[in-house]
């Protein structure tokens, strides 16, 4: 998987965020996130919705019964950066949506693509939707 995701990584740099990898288009964001216990920078690919804030993230992680690292991380260092096309490094904070909130910005992922739908009929958990509000 770090390989892929390292090919994606590397053609939204090379083609100022567009990635015609699985038509993800515009709709990626670069993730930077410190790890909670090991302490290394990563920078994770993820599908982003852009909102007035900034931009949601999904923590689908394809269904699988736990949460993402980068979810982890993000919690655990919440003022970080991403990557955006057309814009550079953005500082941003990530925010954990809850209640109604989370459920209408799930609703924009399950509406964007129906593997978001694929992946919560996968697992058991609530998936999570951060909001990557600038700073």
């Amino acid at each position: 998987m770090s390989d892929w995701n390292q090919g994606i990584i590397d053609e939204f740099r090379d083609n100022g965020g567009f990635v015609s990898t699985a038509g993800f288009g515009r709709n990626l964001v670069l993730v930077h996130h410190v790890g909670a216990k090991s302490g290394v920078e990563r920078v994770s690919p993820l599908f982003a919705i852009r909102d007035e804030a900034g931009w949601l993230i999904a923590a689908s992680k394809g269904g699988a019964p736990t949460h993402p690292a980068w979810f982890h991380n993000l919690a655990a260092n919440p003022d970080t950066v991403v990557e955006a096309p057309g814009e550079g490094e953005v500082p941003v904070t990530a925010v954990e949506l809850e209640g109604a909130e989370r459920d209408a910005a799930w609703s924009r992922f399950t509406a964007k693509s129906d593997g978001f739908a694929t992946y919560q009929a996968r697992t058991d958990r609530v998936i999570p939707v951060v909001e990557l509000r600038r700073r």
